[in-house]
């Protein structure tokens, strides 16, 4: 007995259509690619899933097959035959592929719709997010070395402040000892002063200075 005829009709259940789509889209990809290496044609493929996501191939770039499609569909032997409505569509157009081009490259660098690249597309893929990592490590190694000098600034500061208050304490006591021993003006005002904050310790210190060479790595290694 034969096979019985397939009808072609919309798949009503939802998961079913998407199994569908989904293994139907791959081998359509599939024979795309084979038809354009076994001819040596140029092929473009553009898919719209019900959602609005986008699939697509072509054998060569994609923008320059579209541009060969509209001036082949809207010329009339040459391009220069096409009206000002014809030019704006065909500008529109090759805006639309950007944008789609653009986005696409989004959804790539986001880890979605992997599938349909092929080997080249996913080395310069990761090439680009090699970049970003790399240049994203040396900006944060930037901060947290620009964060240290200020650090380091306030704690000298703080270390100028003490340093000057206990030299007013100091001399605040010294005329309350020669008051007390007769040598100095009873009636004379003793000023009172009191230290702010600690002295830096060598903890603190050691602690800077591992960040600055957390830092200066994290540097290092964006940079190669």
């Amino acid at each position: 007995m034969g096979r019985g005829k397939v009808v072609l009709e919309r798949i009503e259940n939802k998961v079913n259509r998407q199994v569908t789509f989904s293994k139907r889209r791959n081998g359509l990809l599939k024979k795309a690619y084979e038809l354009s290496v076994l001819c040596d044609v140029d092929v473009a493929l553009i898919i719209f899933y019900s959602r609005g996501k986008l699939f697509e191939f072509s054998s060569t770039d994609m923008n320059k097959i579209l541009e060969r499609y509209h001036q082949r569909c809207y010329s009339s032997g040459s391009t220069s035959n096409l009206d000002e409505s014809d030019v704006q569509i065909e500008e529109v157009s090759k805006l639309r592929a950007k944008y789609e081009s653009l986005q696409r490259s989004h959804r790539n660098f986001l880890g979605e719709e992997l599938e349909p690249l092929n080997l080249k597309e996913l080395h310069n893929l990761e090439k680009q997010l090699d970049k970003t990592l790399s240049q994203a490590r040396q900006r944060k190694a930037e901060i947290m070395l620009q964060r240290l000098a200020e650090l380091r600034k306030m704690e000298q500061d703080l270390g100028d402040q003490n340093t000057e208050l206990k030299s007013k304490l100091e001399e605040g006591q010294r005329r309350l000892q020669q008051s007390e021993d007769g040598q100095g003006d009873p009636e004379e005002q003793v000023p009172n002063y009191e230290v702010v904050g600690e002295e830096p310790n060598m903890s603190s210190r050691c602690f800077d200075v591992q960040e600055e060479e957390e830092a200066r790595a994290a540097m290092a290694g964006g940079r190669e």
